[in-house]
């Protein structure tokens, strides 16, 4: 290429990255901003952050483009000149603290620009380029603290401390005490840890999420190595309170389940907190953590990386899912690979008057809202291809006869043009049919909890079949039908009114109005109750389900302005409070008017 070329591949390079660095200068200003909402007890501000945050990454993707169109010239944004365009800006990467981050956002132009669809070239960052092993952080990735130097309790109160909120402890003794009787709980015999070997890795910003602050690090014995979480809340007079300190990986883990909101956390350097927390968590992948961290585009990237390896390594085909078969979604996996594709139908069931357009706000309602841990966030991907020969006949067939339009097929590759991928669940209503009956019972309660935390999280799911629900591997039942979701607040919750004379209740026709949005509580019974061993449990547990008054008051709740809590750790691991945490002036808990 001509020096001219180059100057222009320099140039382009220049105004990429500069699109880059706007973006990541507003995503941090934004996750700053959650300390001074979680010191004010602005809970519902707190959700808009992190909803507002996620349109934030495309916002600057179109804006780059533009700039792009706009200062250059067709024939400069070709493929010649974009194979300098990615040297040239590999380069500038060398000393920058976002690097993977630089290279996610240089695809996403990239691919907008040159209006193709690229598989396997040169043209975008298919493998990082740029390391992100011991970048240095300019505030820290994390601080260390010693307990020989000034005792275990005075570095315990060194820790709370650090985050400098401007907002006092109840009772910080009390706290200690607590954090003291749960390590020697978990850590028995081992207990008392030797002060000689042992000190406290913790991450330098706490995580931000709903109405509680998570402080994350590692205690480390020697060799031996302990990851901890403190979860810091709020008491009913505005002071903090560490709620439970949680020492067990698997209940670690589960804070960054993907049926979880994001986390807003304050970092210059995103690959040291995602690499502190995969040495913690060893059983999480680092996408896991880019998505918890609000850096969703990262984790598809690299979750994309691990699903083509996977591929190259595999040998089984594409098959549709196990299950009852959706009326909107076609819904198929790989049984090696612990994900399922869902592909919007063109063609929809009865009575599912709406379009694709629709079926995608609704997933997009479900990134944005606060998850609860009770819905599969997805990842959302255009122009996926995949090995023709690796397609189950089966599944080729039910993809061109209902959803032509979404697929593509290009010599060896079948070429699908919107897909969620969500993780591998297990169907609920396949599982009550495999499990012991006690299990079954505990199936069952935890569907009612399921209904009730959506609810109160302002989410309506519309369709409660068993079949709309999966099983963790944790045992956690998650909702992920989402077409006939809506927010409760737009929903009438409405009694039936009684039949004129007997014969309209023996009737298969309703006698009463049923305007949009209107929902009968009292008609859930015979349509999911049918089993009278289900029908026990559940009116045992779960009889207010089946009222008006259940769902008004959780609707009347949430237009007041009332935030629940959600805590994702058993209640029995919160700490019992003394008066004066519990600040025992109050009668009644503003958290739970």
């Amino acid at each position: 290429m001509s020096y001219l070329g180059k100057q222009q591949a320099q140039a382009v390079a220049d105004t990429i990255l500069s699109g880059f660095n706007r973006h990541y200068t507003l995503f941090r200003s934004i996750s700053a901003k959650a300390k001074g909402l979680f010191e004010q007890g602005e809970w519902l501000e707190i959700q808009k952050l992190v909803a507002n945050r996620i349109r934030m990454y495309d916002d600057r993707v179109l804006e780059a483009v533009a700039k792009l169109k706009e200062e250059f010239a067709a024939n400069v944004l070709n493929e010649e000149v974009w194979k300098d365009t990615k040297l040239a800006y590999i380069t500038l990467l060398i000393n920058h603290k976002q690097p993977e981050l630089a290279e996610t956002f240089f695809n996403s132009v990239s691919n907008k620009i040159l209006g193709k669809d690229y598989f396997n070239n040169n043209l975008i960052f298919l493998k990082p380029a740029i390391s992100t092993e011991y970048i240095e952080s300019e505030t820290g990735t994390f601080s260390t603290f010693y307990p020989e130097q000034n005792g275990l309790r005075q570095t315990l109160a060194d820790v709370l401390n650090h985050f400098d909120w401007k907002i006092p402890f109840a009772d910080m003794d009390q706290d200690i005490e607590n954090t003291l009787e749960a390590a020697k709980k978990f850590f028995k015999e081992k207990w008392p840890l030797d002060e000689l070997n042992l000190h406290f890795k913790v991450l330098h910003s706490p995580f931000y999420r709903n109405k509680c602050a998570y402080i994350f690090g590692q205690i480390i014995n020697g060799h031996a190595r302990y990851p901890f979480s403190v979860a810091v809340v709020h008491n009913p007079k505005g002071e903090l309170v560490v709620d439970t300190v949680l020492f067990e990986p698997k209940q670690i883990a589960v804070l960054f389940s993907f049926s979880r909101a994001y986390f807003l956390v304050e970092m210059d350097v995103p690959s040291g907190y995602v690499n502190f927390l995969k040495s913690m968590l060893p059983m999480r992948d680092k996408a896991d953590f880019y998505t918890m961290l609000g850096l969703q585009k990262q984790s598809k990237n690299i979750f994309f990386r691990d699903f083509a390896e996977h591929l190259r390594y595999s040998s089984d085909d594409f098959i549709l899912a196990p299950g009852i078969k959706g009326l909107v979604m076609i819904v198929f996996t790989l049984p090696s690979f612990p994900y399922v594709f869902k592909v919007i139908k063109d063609y929809f069931g009865p009575n599912k008057n709406f379009d694709q357009t629709y079926v995608r706000n609704k997933y997009e309602l479900v990134k944005k809202h606060d998850r609860v841990g009770r819905l599969a966030d997805t990842l959302e991907y255009t122009n996926v291809a995949i090995p023709l020969d690796r397609c189950n006949q089966e599944l080729l067939n039910e993809l061109k006869e209902l959803a032509p339009s979404q697929i593509e097929i290009r010599k060896d590759l079948l070429i699908i043009k919107h897909v969620y991928i969500e993780r591998r669940l297990k169907p609920l209503n396949i599982q009550m049919k495999k499990v012991s009956q006690e299990e079954k019972e505990n199936l069952v309660i935890e569907y009612g909890n399921t209904l009730k935390d959506l609810a109160t999280a302002n989410i309506f799911p519309g369709d409660m079949l068993y079949k709309n629900f999966g099983v963790t591997r944790y045992g956690k039942l998650i909702f992920y039908d989402y077409d006939e979701i809506e927010y409760m607040t737009d929903c009438n919750f409405k009694k039936i009114p009684p039949a004129p004379n007997p014969e309209y209740e023996l009737s298969d026709e309703i006698w009463y109005p049923v305007q949009p949005g209107d929902v009968f509580p009292e008609e859930f019974g015979p349509f999911l109750l049918g089993e009278p061993d289900v029908r026990k449990v559940f009116l045992k547990h779960h009889k207010d389900l089946l009222t008006q008054e259940f769902w008004q008051k959780k609707k009347d709740n949430i237009l007041a302005g009332v935030v629940e809590d959600f805590f994702p750790y058993p209640e029995s691991l919160r700490f019992k409070l003394n008066d004066k945490q519990l600040d025992m002036e109050h009668t009644e808990s503003e958290n739970n008017e």
